[in-house]
Formats: C-alpha cells, structure tokens, sequence
C-alpha cells in the first residue's frame, strides 16, 4: 500500500453544471445553438442563467467528475481548482467536499470573477446544448498547486481544457514535474481534439517529455498525429509515451502499455445522458492503476464506471462503484 497521503487528484476546471429542461422553442428564441457547447461571455452568462426555470445544480468540470468518482470508489482524492467566494463556489467547494473530495484551494475572495458555470438546456429529445461561461476556473496558474499535494499522490491528472492558456500550462508543469520528482505518475486527459489542434506542438511535448499516460477517445487520439488511421496513430502516440488509453465508444478501449497492446471489448447499451462517460471510464481506469490490476482488468473497470454514469441524467455516479465492480468480478 502507498504511504502518500492521496491515490489521485485532479487539476481542471472547477465548473457548476446548472441544467434546466427546454422547447425547441425556447433555444431558437435565446439564440442557443442545440446540441453543442459554446463558450459565452459574463453578460450572456447572467441573461442565459436567469432564464432557465427549474435549474438543477451539479458540480461539474471534466476531471473533477473524474475524481468524484474515484471517491465513490474509496481512493484517497484531490481536486486542484479555481472557485470564488460566492454562492455558486461555495456550493461547488461543499459539494466535492461531502463526496469525501479534500477541495484544496479555499475560494477565491475579492474582485475576481465568478465561479465558472455552464447552462445546459435539455431538449425534450435528450439533446443537451450547452453554454459555458469559464469565469475564474479557466485562471488557474502554478500558484494553485500546492507542494504538499502534488508531491503527495500516487497518480497527479490534468485536465486538456487548462490548456487552453499559458498559466494553465505552467501549473500543468509543475503539478506533473513536482508528482513525477517524488516518484507518482502524470496522466491527462485530452478533452478535445479541437484543444489539442490550437497546441499540438506543445501538447506533443507534454506527453512525450512529461506524462506517463494519455486517455483520450478515438478523435482525440487521432488528432494528435493525424495519421487518420487508429492503429497508427496509437503506435505514433505509444512510441513517446508508455501508457495509452483509447475509449472508442461501442467498440471498446484500445490499451497500449510499453508497447504491448490489450483490447477490451464492450456491451453496446444505448445511453440516457452520455454525458460523464469518458471522466468516469478515466475514474475506474486510475483505480485499476493504482490498485495495480492488469490492463485488461482496468479497461474493463473503465467501461462499466462509464455503463454506470450513461443509465441516469448527470455526470457523476449514484451507485457505489465498487460494488458494481464487485458483482462484475472485477475485484
């Protein structure tokens, strides 16, 4: 057993998701375009916020979700992220909080901006169209990371989206070089194809110089080296870093470890909310890391937190994992 005082913590955007059913109706008189995400500005934030009716709150933000489920999973957890000392950041630091998440960085007081937000609005048909408002998460920088908690976990992983600015990339840096240095292992999740089209040099750089493994779906792989060819682009990608993980939906994960490759097959099941799914197939795939199960074994620990969180509507688990892990035979 690790005597470092966490198994995992996350570093990423600290993001209230705040949902509310609507016509199509509606988006078309808001303006909203559906099914996709945009990013909007503090002033059409507010407008947007204040006309949904029935919202629903939820802690949100990519590797966040990750690391709630890691918690509901028993691993000793983290979360490195930027809130403010307003209603909304309170309610997102309370929420990690009582999921038995040590929230790190207290919110921020004073002038700052808000706490980050992203209104999503349901279709009657299930579509989500979403509308992020970054706010005082996406400014995040190296004097957020503490030390005391990079340089003691197991596992430190980094969220593609941070990586948008350069303060972001720095506390990147010194999350990943401080964990490393007293010997943990770096991952990240790339996020976004289209995050990694505005840095691929530096992104390339990242994983090859500073990561120990990369999770990222079939496009994301992909737009790393664009080879526009799975096998080679995951060769590409395993020839600088030891560990990739590939998510392809329905047709399974693809694994390559030291150059040896594991497929893990899947039961296609048609989602309620696919939201969550790749942040908690990251979830189950580090507890099978760090509780030191075969590959195989955490691939397939990483489908079913995924099965999991696609059965309700929100991005997190309701069941205790482990259990379901347990009635799959998977520990």
């Amino acid at each position: 057993m690790s005597q470092k005082k966490y198994q995992v913590v996350g570093i990423g955007n600290a993001v209230v998701d705040v949902i509310a059913r609507a016509e199509d109706t509606f988006l078309d008189h808001m303006g909203i375009e559906k099914g996709i995400m945009q990013l909007v500005e503090r002033e059409r934030g507010e407008v947007l916020y204040a006309a949904m009716g029935n919202r629903i709150q939820t802690p949100g933000g990519s590797v966040a979700n990750t690391i709630a489920g890691a918690g509901n999973l028993g691993l000793r957890s983290a979360f490195i992220g930027r809130v403010k000392d307003d209603a909304l950041g309170h309610f997102y630091a309370d929420a990690m909080t009582n999921d038995g998440i040590d929230f790190v960085n207290a919110p921020v007081e004073g002038g700052e901006l808000p706490t980050s937000r992203s209104m999503i609005f349901v279709s009657p048909d299930g579509e989500r169209s979403m509308n992020t408002y970054l706010g005082i998460s996406a400014e995040l920088g190296p004097d957020d990371v503490a030390e005391d908690v990079a340089g003691n976990t197991d596992v430190i992983f980094l969220e593609g989206y941070l990586f948008d600015k350069d303060k972001g990339k720095d506390a990147f840096l010194r999350a990943a070089r401080t964990c490393r240095a007293k010997g943990g292992k770096a991952g990240i999740a790339i996020s976004d194809p289209f995050c990694v089209e505005r840095h691929r040099e530096d992104f390339l750089r990242l994983i090859a110089n500073e990561m120990d493994f990369v999770i990222g779906n079939e496009d994301e792989i992909k737009s790393l080296f664009q080879n526009n060819d799975l096998d080679k682009d995951l060769a590409a990608v395993a020839a600088t870093c030891p560990l990739v993980v590939c998510t392809r939906s329905g047709d399974g994960v693809s694994i390559m470890r030291d150059g040896v490759r594991t497929n893990v097959p899947v039961t296609k099941v048609v989602p309620v909310d696919a939201t969550g799914a790749g942040d908690q197939f990251a979830a189950g795939f580090i507890y099978g890391l760090v509780t030191g199960a075969d590959m195989q074994t955490a691939g397939q620990m990483g489908s079913a937190a995924a099965g999991e969180v696609i059965s309700h509507i929100g991005p997190r688990p309701e069941r205790d994992l482990k259990e379901l892990f347990r009635e799959k035979g998977l520990i």
